[in-house]
């Protein structure tokens, strides 16, 4: 935790600000243990405070390391506790993106400034605890992919294999993300669902020759894992087994391109440019990959935009795909950590073509 904290300063001093407050439960968790209701400061000789409602200071005391505990009134009464904390602070920055909360705190603080910047550029860099629970993520994962292998049907409800999968997970304490842009914990599409890269799971059921594009990303310790393999039901067609294959050695070459120091628009590129030489770019539609942790889209972004070089310890997902508008959709995807010789798959499961 004190190495997370000097990163967090350091990347601070970059943006002139000594001091560091945070509102969003991801970054309290990084920087103090704790993920609930509160506000956490980091001042720069290191000194970190949570700020908590009442509801919250017990575990706030159990869970966090190093931490002085504040109990504050809920809503405004956090705010004025902060304020007293930071009397005659200068230069301080708070990944709050609240106008209203903003400018109250900038009626008491001489120099305060919005920006994520410190926290997302530390948590780019995973430590030996971060990777550790993330290979358990993914092997979680793999079990739910074998798990897929032995409970679909023909038949089965999207939403039907979906429960299977959860009750699963939970029992492993794998949880949903929250991610805010689904109503879903999973991606489970088949046939012609596949063809939405982020198709909500619906109550469509499994038909013989669907591809069935199974996305999980789940959330274990904290920490977000994320993977997808794409299933056959029955005998498919020779376009779509063929788009299997491209997409197979598209990400087969995005892996090799991972390493220290190369460009992440470089491992986008590898992947796009052979789909793209077999006359499928076009329905190759989102980037191919971002960063993982916290958060299920993090930094960096891997994509033909980025200006990030990868480093080592940095956790990326590469997720090539085709998409055939009311027809089927593949994707295959792994979620990875860059390191010097050769990045750490941390999915095992096969990426052979699964008929079931």
């Amino acid at each position: 935790m004190k190495q997370r904290r000097k990163s967090l300063l350091r990347y601070a001093k970059d943006i002139d600000c000594d001091t560091i407050v945070t509102f969003e439960p991801e970054n309290l968790f990084y920087m103090t243990g704790f993920w609930g209701e509160a506000i956490g400061l980091l001042e720069k000789n290191g000194k970190t405070t949570i700020i908590a409602p009442e509801l919250e200071v017990g575990r706030a005391q159990e869970e966090s390391q190093d931490c002085e505990i504040i109990k504050g009134e809920r809503g405004v009464g956090l705010l004025s506790s902060l304020v007293k904390k930071l009397e005659g602070s200068k230069n301080v920055c708070t990944d709050c993106q609240n106008y209203s909360v903003m400018m109250s705190l900038k009626k008491s603080v001489k120099k305060i400034k919005s920006s994520t910047d410190p926290f997302y550029n530390a948590r780019m860099i995973k430590d030996e605890n971060e990777i550790k629970i993330l290979k358990k993520a993914s092997k979680i994962i793999d079990e739910m992919f074998e798990l897929c292998t032995k409970k679909m049907r023909l038949g089965q409800k999207e939403s039907e294999l979906q429960t299977i999968l959860m009750q699963y997970a939970m029992e492993q304490q794998m949880f949903d993300t929250g991610y805010k842009s689904t109503l879903n914990p999973l991606i489970i599409a088949g046939g012609p669902n596949g063809a939405l890269p982020h198709a909500q799971v619906t109550d469509r059921k499994f038909k013989k020759g669907d591809m069935v594009v199974t996305d999980l990303t789940l959330r274990y310790k904290g920490y977000v894992s994320d993977a997808t393999r794409t299933f056959a039901m029955g005998k498919i067609s020779k376009k779509a087994s063929d788009a299997y294959e491209i997409v197979k050695e598209s990400q087969r070459l995005g892996l090799q391109s991972v390493k220290p120091n190369v460009d992440c628009k470089e491992v986008d590129a590898a992947c796009r440019k052979y789909i793209e030489e077999k006359n499928y770019g076009q329905y190759f539609i989102h980037s191919t990959g971002h960063g993982i942790g916290l958060e299920v889209h993090e930094l960096p972004t891997v994509s033909y935009r980025s200006t990030t070089k990868l480093n080592e310890n940095m956790a990326i997902t590469v997720e090539p795909g085709i998409y055939i508008e009311n027809k089927f959709g593949i994707r295959i995807e792994d979620s990875l950590i860059v390191k010097q010789q050769r990045p750490i798959i941390m999915h095992k499961f096969t990426k052979d073509l699964v008929t079931l």
